[in-house]
C-alpha cells in the first residue's frame, strides 16, 4: 500500500514539474516572437535599401530601354554655322544682316569691330530659332562672291538626349522610393545611410537637368558666327607735308637719342669696368715714361 502511494507522488511531482517547463517554454517562445518582429523589420529595411540601390546601378549600366525609343523619337539636332567673308560696303553689310537678324527673330550674342593697317573688320555672333536657320544663312550670303571660310554643322544629339532624359524620370523615382524609405526608418544609422544616398540621387538629378537644359537650349537656338571685313589699302600718290616730314624726323631723332641713352644705361657695369681698366693702362705707361727720362 505503501508502495502504491510512494509512486502516485511520484508520477504528480514529475508531471507537475513537465507542466512548469511547458510554461517557460511557452513564454519565452512569445517573447522571442515578440523581439524577433523588431528584427526581422529591421532586416527588410537594409534588404530594401540594398534592394534600391542595385536596381539604381542597374539603371546606370544598361540603358537599352531609351535606345530603344530612337526610331519614334523626332531627332535633336544642334545647328551651328562659322562664316567670313569680304565686303566692299561695311555699312550696307551691317545693315542687312540687322535686318535678316530682326527678320528671323534672332538675338546677338556678342558684336565687335577691330581696325589695322590693312583692313576694317566686323564680327558678331548671332543666336537664331534652329527652325530659321538656313534661311537665316540664305538672307546673309546675298551678294556675296566669295567666302574665305564657310563652316556649317548639324550634329545629332537624340540618343544622349533620350538617354539623359529616361535616366532622370529613373532617378526620381529611385529618390521617391528612399523618401519612403525615410519614413519607415527607426533608427539614426538607417536614417544616415538613406539621407547619404539621397544626396547622391539629388547631384546626379541636378546634372543631369543642367546636361538636358543645355541641349534644348542649342538644339532651339542655333548660333552663327560672322565676320566680315574690308581691305584698306594705301592710295598710290597720296603725299605728305614738308613741315610733317620735319616733325616726324625730330620724333625718330629723339626717339633714337633716347633708346641709344637707355641702352647705355643698361652696360653701366660694363663701361665702368671699361674705364678703371684704362685709367690704370694710362697710368702705368706714364710712369714708365717718367722713369724713362
Amino acid at each position: 500500500m505503501k508502495k502504491t502511494i510512494y509512486a502516485l507522488l511520484l508520477a504528480l511531482a514529475i508531471i507537475g514539474c513537465k507542466e512548469k517547463a511547458i510554461e517557460r517554454h511557452q513564454t519565452a517562445g512569445i517573447s522571442f516572437l515578440v523581439d524577433n518582429d523588431k528584427t526581422v523589420e529591421a532586416f527588410e529595411l537594409t534588404d530594401i535599401v540594398e534592394e534600391v540601390k542595385y536596381e539604381a546601378m542597374e539603371v546606370d549600366g544598361d540603358p537599352s530601354s531609351s535606345i530603344s525609343e530612337l526610331n519614334t523619337h523626332a531627332p535633336k539636332i544642334i545647328k551651328n554655322a562659322n562664316i567670313r567673308f569680304e565686303t566692299n560696303d561695311l555699312k550696307a553689310t551691317t545693315t542687312a544682316i540687322q535686318k535678316a537678324i530682326k527678320k528671323h527673330n534672332g538675338l546677338v550674342q556678342h558684336d565687335s569691330e577691330h581696325n589695322d593697317d590693312y583692313s576694317i573688320s566686323h564680327t558678331i555672333a548671332v543666336r537664331v530659332p534652329s527652325q530659321h536657320f538656313e534661311k537665316f544663312i540664305a538672307d546673309i550670303s546675298t551678294g556675296v562672291s566669295y567666302f574665305d571660310r564657310k563652316e556649317i554643322s548639324a550634329k545629332d544629339v537624340t540618343a544622349e538626349y533620350i538617354d539623359v532624359e529616361a535616366r532622370i524620370k529613373t532617378k526620381k523615382k529611385l529618390e521617391a522610393r528612399y523618401l519612403e524609405l525615410l519614413k519607415k526608418a527607426g533608427k539614426v544609422s538607417e536614417m544616415l545611410e538613406i539621407e547619404k544616398e539621397l544626396s547622391s540621387i539629388r547631384e546626379e538629378i541636378e546634372a543631369k537637368e543642367g546636361r538636358l537644359n543645355y541641349m534644348k537650349n542649342s538644339i532651339a537656338m542655333s548660333t552663327v558666327h560672322i565676320q566680315y571685313y574690308k581691305t584698306t589699302e594705301v592710295r598710290v600718290g597720296e603725299t605728305v607735308s614738308y613741315g610733317s616730314k620735319i616733325g616726324n624726323a625730330i620724333k625718330s631723332g629723339f626717339n633714337a637719342l633716347s633708346s641709344f641713352f637707355i641702352t647705355l644705361l643698361s652696360l653701366w657695369p660694363f663701361i665702368l669696368i671699361f674705364v678703371i681698366t684704362l685709367f690704370v693702362i694710362r697710368r702705368r705707361l706714364n710712369r714708365k715714361r717718367n722713369k724713362s727720362i
